[in-house]
């Protein structure tokens, strides 16, 4: 496994991180679930990613169930606020009230007394900027969190947030969550550019668009037992990726996964790693075979001409 810089912070993230959206707390057992977590920490995975909001805290509670078994100081434990977790007017968003009260649930569920990397789940509206930023770099000043982080910001809020905190002197936000695979390219446009102006580290998700770009359908109805696109939890949206054109570009990129030695799987995640912004590319997995073959990817270069070759199939309606 190899390890990259979180941002310009000195935290040192594996390449391939483990996430539990749409698997852990629910849609995966927990027998299943804890044997996967600690095949990925054998692997050299240091990094988990979670949020209260996944089955509404399970995610966290089986998460945290997991890792306590392991030295604290041997992996980076991220977690997010913002979703719905009840429904009281201040049950959501990124009010002091909400953020600093889930930082406590989360840690409760976690069994944890700290929090690596807490992230600001999505946007919010109804709150001024300063009052969330100024939350979370309390909780820093607290101890309850070392490192802040936004997911799902546009790249004019994430350079307002930059401004605010520079401002007012609080601590960095050093990591962003977006979306980001071979189908959903926008961050490299502004985000991407942005971000290294600033130091702040990528750490992607659905880097395998929801096992699409795995290969695993072959046709828009393709459904396999125990796939996510059979399960009424992850179905929909499987199926937001499940598209003719995007099947016809998969099947062009098999022979060039195959050339390199590589599963489609290893191609879709060496791809997003070739950003030297990319900190770390969060995969699921339901079974630890799943992750025994996805971090093959980590310190896979792929060839100048190749990436090109990628592009021009990416590009193809």
């Amino acid at each position: 496994m190899n390890y990259r810089r979180l941002g310009n912070s000195g935290l040192k993230v594996s390449e391939i991180s483990l996430g539990s959206w749409l698997t852990y707390g629910g849609y995966v057992g927990r027998e299943e679930a804890i044997s996967t977590i600690d095949k990925a920490y054998e692997l050299g995975i240091n990094f988990f990613d979670t949020a209260n909001i996944y089955m509404n805290g399970e995610a966290e509670k089986v998460v945290g169930e997991a890792l306590r078994k392991y030295p604290r100081e041997s992996y980076v434990l991220a977690t997010k606020v913002w979703g719905p977790m009840g429904d009281r007017p201040n049950d959501r968003g990124l009010s002091r009230k909400h953020i600093m009260e889930q930082c406590e649930a989360s840690l409760k569920r976690l069994g944890l007394d700290y929090i690596d990397v807490y992230y600001c789940h999505a946007f919010d509206n109804d709150t001024p900027m300063e009052e969330t930023l100024r939350a979370m770099d309390d909780l820093v000043r607290q101890g309850k969190v070392l490192y802040v982080g936004l997911s799902n910001w546009t790249a004019a809020q994430i350079a307002e947030a930059v401004s605010i905190m520079d401002k007012y002197l609080l601590h960095r936000i050093v990591a962003n969550q977006p979306l980001y695979n071979m189908f959903a390219r926008e961050i490299e446009k502004e985000i991407i550019p942005l971000c290294e102006r600033n130091g702040i580290g990528q750490v992607v998700y659905s880097p395998l668009a929801q096992g699409v770009l795995a290969g695993k359908y072959r046709t828009v109805n393709d459904a396999p037992a125990g796939s996510r696109a059979a399960d009424k939890h992850g179905n929909q949206t499987v199926k937001s990726w499940l598209k003719e054109e995007n099947l016809r570009k998969v099947e062009r990129l098999r022979p060039i996964a195959e050339e390199l030695g590589l599963s489609l799987a290893q191609l879709a995640l060496a791809w997003t790693l070739r950003q030297p912004n990319v900190s770390s590319a969060i995969i699921g997995a339901s079974v630890p075979e799943q992750v025994e073959h996805n971090v093959k990817a980590s310190g896979v270069t792929i060839p100048d001409e190749t990436l090109a070759t990628i592009d021009e199939i990416l590009e193809q309606a």
